[in-house]
C-alpha cells in the first residue's frame, strides 16, 4: 500500500466540525461525506470542545497535505495509483490513518462499515497486485499503439547562431536555401530566422537564434551534422568555395560505402554533409547526433516519437554505429541519424544546438508516452502564453532535447 508521509503546512482547510465527537465534511460534498461519515471519536474519549477543535483541525490540516502529495505523486510518476474517483478517498484515508501515529491519542478509528466497503470495492495500487500489473501493461500499450497512429513529422530544427545576417547569407548563397520568415523579439532580446527549401508546413526547415550581444557558442562533440541531398556534390562544393566556404571533406565516396559525399562548414562551425542524390522532396535530410547507448536510444525514439528504425549499419573498421531512423523513408523524408562510438558514453552537448521540433495531435499524450519510455518532460504539455500553441518539451536518454508542437496550432501559427 502506498503509503503517505504527512508534512507540516500553513493551510488553513475550509472544513466545519460538528459540536458533537464525529466530524463532517462541508454540505457541499454530499457524496464525500457519506464516505467518511463512519469515522468517530472513541466513546470512551472526553476531550474539552476546543481542544477537541484544534487536534481535528491539526488531523484535517495532515489530510489536505495527505492529498497534495498523493495527486503529486501520482502526477510525477512515482506511485501508480488506478482507481475510479468514489474510491480515491477510500484509498486515501486508509492509506493514511494506517499511518499517523499522531490520530491514535485522539481515539480516531474507521468504522467496520467503511473497512468493509473499502474491501469490498476495485481499488488497485501499482504492484500489489497481478491486477494491477496487467492493467498498467494495457495502459501503456495504449499509449504507444496511439503513438504509432500519430501524424507526426519532423518540423524544424533549431540552433543559435552569432551573426544571423551572415549565416542567411552563407545559407542562402552557397546551400541554395531559401529565408522563409524572419522575426524579432525585442522584449526577449532575440531574433529568429527560418530557412529552407519549401513550405513549413510541409518541409524540415532551419530556425536560427539570434541572442542579441551573443556573437559565439560552443557546438561541443554531441552535435554531429546536418545533412543535405545534392545532386552533384562535387559541383555543389566548388560553388561553396568560390564563395569563400570552408571545406573539410572533399567529394568522395562514404567510408564503408559508395555514397558519394562532402563535409562543409558554416561561419559559426556547423557541419554539413552534403549526400549526391537524384531529385527529393526534403532535400534538408539528416539531423546527427551522438549517443552513448544506441540500442536504448533506438528503443526510446521508437516508442516515446514513434520513429522507425529505417537502417542500422556497424562499421568495425573505424569503431562506430549509425541508426536512421524517421518517420517515412530517407529519400523523401528528414531523418534522425544517430551515432555511436564504440567505448564512448558520454558528450559534451555545448550551448549552440538547441533541439528538434516534431508535429503531433496531442501534445497531452505525446507527453504520457514520453514519461513511460523513460524520458524526462522539461516542460508539462499546455499552451505557450500570448499566442496559444499547445507543446510539450522532453530530454531523450542521452539529454538531446525534442519540443513536440500541435499540428493545428502550428498550422495557425504560419498563418
Amino acid at each position: 500500500m502506498a503509503r503517505i508521509v504527512p508534512m507540516a503546512s500553513s493551510i488553513k482547510p475550509s472544513l466545519k466540525f460538528s459540536p458533537t465527537a464525529r466530524f463532517a465534511l462541508p454540505r457541499s460534498s454530499p457524496t464525500l461525506c457519506s464516505k467518511v461519515a463512519s469515522l468517530h471519536l472513541s466513546s470512551g474519549a472526553v476531550l474539552d470542545r476546543k481542544v477537541e477543535r484544534k487536534r481535528m483541525a491539526n488531523f484535517i490540516n495532515l489530510f489536505v497535505i495527505s492529498v497534495a502529495k498523493i495527486s503529486e505523486a501520482a502526477s510525477e510518476g512515482t506511485i501508480g495509483v488506478f482507481i475510479d474517483r468514489r474510491n480515491t478517498l477510500h484509498l486515501l484515508l486508509l492509506n493514511w490513518l494506517s499511518v499517523i501515529p499522531q490520530l491514535h491519542p485522539f481515539g480516531l478509528k474507521t468504522s467496520k462499515l467503511f473497512k468493509e466497503d473499502i474491501s469490498s470495492r476495485s481499488v488497485i495500487v501499482a504492484g500489489n497486485t497481478n491486477t494491477t500489473q496487467a492493467s498498467t501493461a494495457t495502459t501503456q500499450e495504449n499509449v504507444f499503439e496511439w503513438v504509432k497512429q500519430d501524424k507526426r513529422r519532423m518540423l524544424h530544427v533549431v540552433y543559435r547562431v552569432g551573426d544571423l545576417d551572415r549565416t542567411i547569407k552563407f545559407y542562402t548563397e552557397c546551400l541554395g536555401m531559401k529565408l522563409l520568415r524572419k522575426r524579432d523579439i525585442p522584449e526577449e532580446r532575440y531574433t529568429n530566422a527560418f530557412l529552407g527549401y519549401g513550405p513549413e508546413d510541409s518541409h524540415f526547415v532551419i530556425e536560427l537564434t539570434y541572442n542579441y550581444g551573443v556573437d559565439k557558442y560552443d557546438i561541443g562533440s554531441g552535435f554531429g551534422h546536418f545533412g543535405i541531398a545534392v545532386e552533384d556534390v562535387a559541383k555543389t562544393v566548388d560553388l561553396i568555395k568560390a564563395k569563400g566556404g570552408k571545406v573539410t571533406r572533399e567529394p568522395g565516396p562514404v567510408k564503408g560505402g559508395n555514397t558519394v559525399i562532402a563535409f562543409i562548414e558554416d561561419p559559426d562551425g556547423y557541419k554539413f554533409e552534403l549526400l549526391e542524390r537524384g531529385p527529393t522532396p526534403e532535400p534538408l535530410c539528416q539531423v546527427m547526433l551522438r549517443v552513448g547507448d544506441l540500442d536504448r536510444a533506438i528503443e526510446f525514439y521508437e516508442k516515446a516519437y514513434g520513429m522507425e528504425l529505417l537502417r542500422k549499419r556497424d562499421n568495425p573498421e573505424y569503431k562506430y554505429t549509425i541508426a536512421m531512423l524517421g518517420y517515412g523513408p530517407e529519400d523523401k523524408n528528414a531523418v534522425m541519424e544517430l551515432t555511436y562510438n564504440y567505448g564512448v558514453t558520454e558528450y559534451d552537448k555545448g550551448n549552440a544546438y538547441a533541439q528538434i521540433a516534431i508535429g503531433t495531435d496531442d501534445v497531452y499524450k505525446t507527453a504520457e508516452a514520453v514519461k513511460l519510455s523513460g524520458g524526462k518532460v522539461t516542460r508539462e504539455p499546455g499552451p505557450l502564453p500570448g499566442i496559444n500553441t499547445k507543446i510539450t518539451a522532453c530530454l531523450d536518454p542521452d539529454g538531446w532535447k525534442t519540443v513536440f508542437v500541435d499540428n493545428i496550432d502550428f498550422l495557425k501559427e504560419l498563418e
